[in-house]
Order: structure tokens, then sequence, then C-alpha cells
């Protein structure tokens, strides 16, 4: 766990912002507009990525709606400590597919007078929390929780509803894959 030496000798405060919801919400549209107004303010952002989501890009952060922004791919969270140096901002992307050791990451940031901005999935597709989120949502100073439009009902959607029968936790896809789903459609969607 995070030690009290690991607090910035300027004595500068870090917290941790947790951007989460199921797909199709906007997690990543939101992280990438918080690093852009950081980077107008003239702060020094560094933006990491889980090494295996390759889908739009292998070396960006990518919205739905197709904006960008440079990344890091890294493999563990480990990794994220190690080019972290001299940052005000950390933006991570895809936080459910780190390993657990995350959360601790983003606390030794903080203390280290870092503004942490996370973005992750808060449910599997299976509707369980996942990988580190929940670890990071209850250490963090705030937390968003975005919604996306159920695709049956209009409603507010908080469920990733995969189409597949695989029962790999990990199954990198996009609209021909995932659907997001409310409450009650998933549920409908789950007991046929």
């Amino acid at each position: 766990m995070f030690l009290e030496n690991d607090i910035n000798s300027a004595g500068s405060r870090g917290w941790i912002e947790v951007v989460a919801g199921s797909m199709f919400s906007g997690k990543t549209e939101e992280l990438i507009r918080r690093l852009n107004r950081a980077k107008i303010a003239k702060q020094k952002v560094e933006i990491f990525k889980p090494k295996v989501d390759t889908r739009y890009s292998d070396d960006e952060v990518v919205s739905h709606n197709a904006n960008a922004i440079r990344s890091t791919p890294v493999e563990t969270a480990a990794n994220i400590l190690l080019l972290s140096s001299d940052v005000d901002v950390v933006g991570i992307d895809e936080a459910q597919f780190f390993d657990d050791g995350l959360a601790e990451v983003c606390n030794i940031l903080a203390n280290q007078g870092i503004r942490v901005i996370v973005a992750g999935l808060d449910m599997d597709f299976q509707g369980k929390p996942f990988g580190p989120i929940p670890g990071l949502m209850a250490t963090a100073e705030y937390v968003t929780k975005v919604h996306a439009v159920c695709m049956q009902c209009g409603n507010l959607a908080q469920y990733s509803h995969r189409f597949s029968d695989t029962d790999k936790l990990v199954l990198l896809g996009e609209k021909d894959a995932y659907e997001p789903l409310c409450r009650v459609c998933y549920r409908k969607v789950k007991s046929n």
C-alpha cells in the first residue's frame, strides 16, 4: 500500500478522478475532454492505456466519436509509475484491463501531488464489478458515473450486453459484439 512519505515534499495535493460506466457511455470522451483542458492550462500530461487495447490505434486513446489523444501503451500498472516522472496529470483509459495493482499505483501518484484521471468499465458483460475499477472508485476523491442509451428501449443504460456466447472475460469489440442495455432490458435478455 502507499506510504505517508510518498506525499510530495512541496505539499501540492493530488487526487484521483474515476469516470466509469458501460460501453458507449462516453467514458473515453470525458477522459479526453479533461486531459485537453489540463493541456490548455499548460499542465504536463501523460496518458496511458493497456497494451492489449488496439481496437482503434496502438498509440492513441480514441473515443467512439473518433476523438483521439496520444498515449503510451503499457503492459502493467507498475509501468505507469516508471513513466510518470515530472507530470502534473496522468490519464488512464480502459482501466478495467489493468492488474489489481492499479489502485495502489494511482494512490502513489496522487500522494506525489499528481492529478490522476481514470476511465473504465465498472461492470463486465455479466454485470459483475470489473477488475480494479471498484477499488479505484472506493479510494477516489471524485467519481463520475456515465450512462449510455439502452438500444432496446431508450432509457439510461448501465450494462454492456455481449452478443457472443463466449465466457472469456476480455473480448475486445465494438457495436458488432456489444450493446448498452438498461437494467430491465438486460434482465430480459439474460433470462432468455
